[in-house]
């Protein structure tokens, strides 16, 4: 008995050491972003001109052909420094004319860099920005459009985040993606997504970035610590019998993405408590589009990170004065110390989620008519799990509110807790103290 406890308190004080050292990598990882160089990158692709998908591929200096090459230079000295621990390459998808904003056959190219896992090299979190920028008429690629926020901002900050993680090692893959064709339709997510489908890939999430520089909204709101986490309720290609039964059993608003949200919100909320992250129950802003969407129109978990407040008058519009009113999407409009906490934001999410155990794959809920609720689950892949933890939360309440760790078996039950007033999930718990996203109930069963 003597043994067993102090087995057991040796077992506690190791877990908080292994827990200690992650977050001192979290906090590192903060520290690491540079504002200096956000600045100093963002102020190269706005100097590029105009970054149209449309525009010239053949100059040093001008058009969407030098600011991808640019990127693509920029990744592979980050893949230089860290002994080629990042592959750089192109990703290339021939776009005819569209009869709406593709007015001449393109070539949509995406510029991917990926940092390979050490223990799970076929599952992938994915950060994205966009390199295509756009002025007034969409259809326009020779005037003047620098794009400093829509979406330098994203594509540097996905630059750094590589410059950052590229100093630490992971169990999962990160891919660090600049995607083109944004502003046309989406045409750059929807050929990644489309190639992760046809090469296997496991998709743990997208975060998408774009616009994660402006701190000033039209409305005159100044708020350089809010940001939104944009994420659709359930997946776009759920199956009629999913979509019934959860009629019955709820789950409107606990789809992949919706859990991905949640897991950036709690991990903020851990590692910068001086952050304010907004979970937005939308797939994107009203009626408009982002480059997470083709990764959730195939399945993929996936969500749109950027500013809380919006200045539409510093967006999609030509470079003019108008009525007093300073409009285009100009440097000057930038914050780059927003641009950089947003950039540490998806930096440590990314870190989280590639050091984490996977998710299972499947989870039955029992309970009906019971004074308490019942768990089973086929554990997850991979030798280093220290076990499992039940979350449950009121069902109005937007968040994983309350926990309990299992231990590292198949099946548990709450004991005392209803099945019929709450909502329940498993995240996988890593022997390094990370978890996996929450997984919602995707079985039912009676004893």
């Amino acid at each position: 008995m003597k043994f067993s406890y102090s087995l057991i308190i040796f077992i506690v004080i190791l877990s908080f050491e292994v827990q200690g050292q992650q977050a001192k990598d979290f906090y590192s990882i903060i520290d690491n972003v540079s504002e200096e160089r956000i600045e100093k990158d963002i102020r190269a692709l706005a100097n590029f001109g105009t970054r149209h998908t449309l525009s010239d591929t053949l100059s040093e200096d001008r058009g969407i052909g030098a600011a991808r090459r640019w990127i693509f230079k920029e990744f592979q000295t980050i893949a230089k420094a860290c002994d080629g621990c990042i592959e750089v390459s192109y990703q290339k998808n021939y776009q005819e004319l569209d009869g709406r904003r593709i007015i001449k056959p393109v070539w949509i190219n995406n510029v991917v860099a990926i940092q390979k896992g050490t223990k799970y090299p076929n599952r992938y979190i994915i950060m994205s920005g966009d390199i295509d920028s756009r002025i007034s008429d969409p259809t326009n690629y020779t005037d003047d459009s620098p794009g400093a926020n829509d979406n330098a901002s994203g594509m540097v900050g996905t630059i750094e985040a590589a410059r950052v993680l590229s100093k630490y090692r992971f169990e999962n893959s990160i891919i660090y993606a600049g995607l083109s064709g944004e502003e046309q339709g989406l045409y750059g997510g929807a050929g990644l997504a489309k190639h992760a489908l046809e090469m296997g890939w496991k998709i743990i999430g997208i975060l998408n970035n774009d616009m994660i520089g402006n701190i000033k909204g039209v409305d005159g709101v100044i708020d350089n610590r809010s940001f939104r986490i944009f994420s659709e309720p359930t997946p776009a290609n759920e199956s009629d019998r999913a979509r019934k039964s959860r009629r019955f059993y709820g789950g409107e608003v606990d789809g992949i993405s919706r859990q991905l949200a949640r897991y950036i919100h709690g991990t903020v909320r851990t590692y910068m408590p001086e952050m304010n992250p907004m979970m937005i129950y939308r797939l994107d802003r009203f009626g408009r589009g982002g480059h997470h969407r083709p990764f959730n129109d195939v399945g993929f978990a996936g969500i749109r990170i950027m500013e809380a407040h919006e200045n539409y008058t510093q967006q999609h519009q030509d470079i003019r004065t108008e009525d007093g009113i300073a409009y285009g999407d100009v440097i000057e409009a930038v914050n780059f110390g927003y641009a950089k906490k947003l950039t540490a934001v998806n930096a440590i999410n990314l870190a989280a989620l590639a050091w984490a155990p996977p998710a299972v794959e499947e989870l039955a809920i029992g309970g009906i008519v019971e004074a308490s609720v019942k768990f089973r689950w086929k554990k997850a892949a991979g030798d280093a799990i220290a076990g499992y933890k039940i979350y449950w939360r009121d069902t109005t309440s937007p968040t994983w509110d309350n926990s309990r760790f299992v231990g590292n078996v198949s099946e548990a039950t709450l004991e005392g807790i209803v099945i019929d007033n709450f909502f329940f999930g498993l995240s996988t718990v890593g022997e390094n103290g990370i978890e996996s996203p929450v997984v919602f109930p995707n079985k039912i069963f009676r004893n």
